[in-house]
């Protein structure tokens, strides 16, 4: 079903739209404390703890303000990660290596954007105790020198934990001056290299997760080629050598060949197990939207017009078949008030399904929804 969005003119404006997402993942899933957001709509289904769905989301907060200046938006990234560590009975730590390191960037964003300088440098803390947990624990020789996917499966590795490996790892040595952090870094992107990244520049899934050393080929996910896109171009702002840009370029324009039809990346997951029909959603819901925050950071340095194409007519569809009435859609029980009124006033909520190319399914986890807000924040920093 296609909505006639009311000729508002913050609605015709692509600031206006990354609004009504962020604001409308508060008013489908918000909820009462701790929980902060349920796992889904309608059904709320709050039996998972998602970790590194919460990481994203303390992204997408900060995208937000980066976007508009306004507190609000750091007051509730601050918020969503402390929820995270209150939730996870007050540690920083996890058995998923990269559910953890998706928190580290996320905290590192964070503390950039933190005025304060003891409240900054606490983060920064935090940041740097994840990292060093996360290599002690999950750093080992097996394949190749090279990051665990968790602690339980030491043999495993994918994409999924290294390249986030590597994006923090160029990061933390601009931010603290430390080489080592960039060599940890180019020895993850060379591990990918190795083993799972193609001659076209294609990025598999993982080796070894049911031992041996098979390659999960079945598995084309847009956020392991998300994930090598940001790995190179965080090299090369570390390194200064424009051929990260050329790798990273090759992936990004192999990822929209391969991935993407009739102008937007289509449901993934069809090999998951919990894949469940009328449902959108998991942690699958949340690929796409890695893809657009690195994408994004590719375009920053440099023009790639199947990129910006594909960045256009995606969101440009999501807009389409994502929004609805406002009295289609029951809030969430814990729906902030400010959330509710706001949008309210727009007449619209943005209700995405995992295929922008139409309507939501029946639930949706707000996984789903993330990726929407990264797509629309993308635009509206770029239009």
């Amino acid at each position: 079903m296609t909505t006639t969005v009311p000729d508002t003119a913050p609605l015709r404006t692509w600031a206006g739209r990354a609004d009504v997402a962020q604001l409308s993942v508060d008013l489908l899933y918000g909820a009462a404390a701790p929980q902060l957001l349920h796992n889904a709509h309608p059904r709320p289904d709050d039996t998972t703890f998602n970790y590194w769905w919460l990481a994203h989301v303390v992204d997408c907060r900060l995208d937000a303000f980066s976007r508009t200046g306004e507190v609000a938006w750091l007051d509730a990234a601050r918020a969503t990660a402390a929820n995270i560590r209150e939730r996870n009975d007050g540690s920083l730590f996890n058995d998923y290596f990269d559910d953890m390191l998706w928190y580290a960037l996320a905290l590192l964003r964070l503390a950039e954007a933190t005025p304060d300088d003891a409240e900054r440098a606490a983060v920064e803390a935090d940041v740097l105790a994840l990292w060093e947990h996360v290599v002690e624990h999950g750093w080992n020789d097996v394949h190749g020198p090279s990051l665990s996917w968790r602690k339980q499966q030491p043999d495993y590795k994918n994409t999924p934990a290294n390249g986030p490996l590597a994006i923090l790892g160029a990061r933390l040595a601009r931010r603290t001056g430390d080489e080592a952090y960039l060599d940890r870094a180019l020895t993850t992107v060379a591990w990918l290299e190795e083993h799972l990244v193609g001659p076209d520049g294609f990025v598999e899934d993982g080796m070894g997760r049911e031992g041996g050393t098979d390659v999960d080929t079945h598995w084309r996910f847009t956020y392991n080629q998300g994930l090598y896109i940001g790995a190179c171009v965080e090299l090369y702002r570390s390194t200064g050598d424009s051929g990260w840009l050329d790798r990273a370029e090759r992936t990004a324009v192999t990822s929209v060949r391969e991935l993407a039809t009739g102008g937007v990346f289509r449901r993934e997951g069809e090999l998951v197990d919990d894949d469940v029909p009328d449902t959108a959603g998991g942690d699958v819901g949340l690929f796409k939207g890695v893809w657009y925050r690195y994408a994004a950071e590719l375009l920053d340095e440099r023009a790639v017009p199947e990129v910006e194409d594909l960045l256009r007519s995606s969101t440009d569809a999501l807009w389409t078949h994502g929004v609805v009435p406002f009295d289609a859609v029951p809030p969430a029980d814990g729906a902030p008030a400010a959330a509710v009124e706001s949008l309210r006033g727009a007449g619209v909520v943005l209700r995405a399904g995992d295929d922008w190319a139409c309507a939501a399914p029946t639930q949706v986890g707000y996984s789903t929804l993330l990726s929407a807000v990264m797509a629309l924040e993308v635009r509206a920093r770029r239009d």
